[in-house]
C-alpha cells in the first residue's frame, strides 16, 4: 500500500505562483503513471498533468504553458510548478500514482486563488 501525501496548496493572488508536492511512502521509479488532478466546487475531477512511463509530460489545454509536472526518484515525490495562476484554477488538487494493478491517491491539498 502506498501512501501519498500532498503539500504546497494555499492562498495565492492572481498571477501568482505554487509549487506542489506529492510524496510517495515508496519507490516511484516503477510507477506507470503520475498525474495531478484538481476538482473545483459542483465539478468534476479534472486530469491536469500526468506522465507516463517512459513518456512525456501531458497537459490539460487549460493550463498548458502554466503548469509542470516532474518527478524526483530520488525523493520519490512528484512536483505540479503552478505559474500565472488564475481563480480558474482555484480547486483541490490531488496526486495520482499508479502502479499496475493499483490506482493511489493523496488526500488532496486545496489552492484558492483569489485577490
Amino acid at each position: 500500500q502506498v501512501q501519498l501525501v500532498e503539500s504546497g496548496g494555499g492562498l495565492v493572488q492572481p498571477g501568482g505562483s505554487l509549487r506542489l508536492s506529492c510524496a510517495a511512502s515508496e519507490t516511484i521509479a516503477s510507477a506507470n503513471f503520475m498525474g495531478w488532478y484538481r476538482q473545483a466546487p459542483g465539478k468534476q475531477r479534472q486530469l491536469v498533468a500526468s506522465i507516463l512511463r517512459g513518456g512525456e509530460p501531458a497537459y490539460a489545454d487549460s493550463v498548458k504553458g502554466r503548469f509542470t509536472i516532474s518527478r524526483d526518484n530520488a525523493k520519490n515525490t512528484v512536483y505540479l510548478q503552478m505559474n500565472s495562476l488564475t481563480s480558474d484554477d482555484t480547486a483541490v488538487y490531488y496526486c495520482s500514482l499508479i502502479i499496475f494493478p493499483h490506482n493511489y491517491w493523496g488526500q488532496g491539498t486545496q489552492v484558492t486563488v483569489s485577490s
